[in-house]
């Protein structure tokens, strides 16, 4: 008897010590490779880094928007542009959580607590020393940031008060900045305060489902007194983040018929559902393979797939429009946001797609006309969210005067293949199986978070980056030639 009542209480403190959350080990386990001791953390030091992280790439958009902000002159601090960036004596550390991506994905198969501990995660890299070289050796020189930006919608909706209660209770004083509040508060300058229409957000399904934009739009409109008739909108773009990335799961350039591991829109996915009765308005491009079908005409296709981020853009902006065309009484679509920070590098493609959508018409008649403006007002959270920081940081009088962006650090997580317990798919990526179906508590190095590589992001990515933020590609390949903390 007594063994056995050892052996349950043996079991039940192995079972305490695998549930521990990591925000506690953070704070407290010594032992953890993710222990920071927060009494040492230095306070109010200007010479830190400002941290950005985000789910993946998508949030450069937000830092190239800090990179490249210039409101104010640097020498007076008055209002108005002086050609050089409000930040240049800044430098930063972005981290990309590549191998959890996306975010967006979590809420939707009830993996919401693991979402929070890759959020918290993300928190503790910023705040720690570590990382791992290209070739996994562990390092310790890097440094903890003086304030965090996330710059990942569903993170914040999410996690920004997580993060702020765990900082809270680590005992240090870290200002966290979202970029929700920003975008909303962008989204309502667009209408006058008693001005009528709809606002439409874009995001991931994960933020969609937070409705962190719906409620601080409910929220931020009464605060800033807004009296006019403001309808709402969303649609979750689920595809669109992994396709901008390249993930496999939803693009894969070197597929020229459908296969069996696709997870986006199809003529059979009941919840991502293309319409064949829609395909003249989806206006799809079939051109070097962007759409998988497996017939030589599209009308006689049993299978098609989306395998491009402009198809994907299609898709669910029809889908947004079908569900305003089927609401009573929808007001016109003034003001979309880009509620992902993946979507404003496909900003131009979703203005050419409104305005075809705006001008389509069959028989005479318009089919989306009275429910949109002629030229919707695309919303970029980023630039709000550099305005919000820079505010913050004259406030508390955090800005270096002998820094330099040309400082600034990249890491991105990758699988860590060390672990007996990882599952790869034959890109080297977790299987999906795999990322969403870990439980959260087990507090283990999944993966670790390594400097930027021609290795870890594709060709086309780097491509996509120098086209269009290229201010943010030169500070990129600065890192490369230039930090001692990349691989050579």
């Amino acid at each position: 008897m007594k063994n056995k009542l050892f052996l349950l209480l043996l079991l039940s403190s192995s079972f305490l010590k695998a549930q521990t959350s990591i925000s506690e080990t953070i704070r407290n386990d010594k032992k953890s490779f993710y222990y920071i001791d927060f009494k040492q953390y230095p306070a109010r030091n200007t010479a830190l880094p400002i941290g950005v992280f985000d789910s993946g790439t998508g949030g450069l958009t937000v830092f190239n928007a800090i990179v490249n902000f210039d409101n104010f002159n640097n020498q007076t601090g008055e209002a108005g542009k002086d050609g050089q960036p409000d930040f240049t004596n800044e430098d930063f550390i972005y981290l990309a959580d590549q191998a959890n991506m996306p975010y967006g994905n979590y809420s939707a198969v009830d993996k919401v607590e693991l979402l929070n501990e890759h959020i918290i995660k993300d928190t503790q890299f910023m705040l720690g020393k570590k990382y791992y070289t290209e070739k996994n050796m562990l390092k310790g020189n890097k440094k903890p940031v003086k304030v965090l930006v996330i710059a990942c919608n569903t993170a914040t909706a999410y996690g920004k008060e997580k993060i702020e209660k765990f900082i809270e209770e680590a005992g240090i004083d870290l200002k966290v900045i979202g970029v929700i509040d920003a975008g909303v508060k962008g989204a309502l300058q667009t209408f006058k305060p008693d001005e009528n229409g709809s606002i439409g957000v874009f995001a991931t399904a994960g933020t969609v489902a937070s409705k962190g934009y719906t409620n601080t739009l409910t929220r931020l409109r009464k605060e800033l007194n807004y009296t006019g008739d403001i309808q709402y909108f969303s649609v979750g773009g689920i595809g669109l983040a992994e396709a901008v990335d390249e993930q496999s799961d939803y693009l894969d350039r070197k597929q020229i018929a459908p296969r069996v591991d696709y997870r986006g829109p199809s003529l059979t996915n009941d919840k991502l559902l293309i319409d064949k009765t829609l395909l003249e308005i989806y206006n799809f491009d079939f051109a070097e393979y962007k759409m998988l079908c497996d017939a030589k005409k599209v009308d006689d296709c049993s299978q098609l797939q989306l395998n491009s981020a402009d198809n994907y853009v299609r898709y669910h902006l029809v889908s947004l429009l079908e569900n305003m065309r089927k609401t009573p009484n929808a007001m016109p679509l003034k003001t979309l946001i880009l509620g992902c920070t993946h979507y404003p590098y496909m900003m131009e493609a979703i203005d050419k797609v409104l305005k075809e959508l705006y001008n389509y018409q069959k028989d005479g008649i318009f089919r989306y006309k009275h429910l949109l403006t002629e030229n919707v007002n695309l919303i970029d959270p980023s630039i709000n969210t550099a305005q919000e920081l820079y505010d913050f940081m004259q406030k508390e009088r955090l800005f270096n005067s002998k820094g330099s962006m040309k400082n600034s650090e990249f890491y991105i997580s990758v699988p860590n293949v060390l672990n007996k317990n990882v599952l790869l798919d034959a890109n080297k990526n977790f299987t999906y199986d795999y990322k969403y179906g870990r439980n959260a508590g087990q507090n283990e190095e999944f993966i670790i978070n390594t400097p930027f590589s021609e290795s870890n992001i594709s060709k086309d990515v780097y491509e996509r980056l120098q086209l269009q933020i290229p201010a943010v590609y030169d500070l990129i390949k600065t890192f490369w030639k230039e930090n001692k903390k990349v691989s050579r």
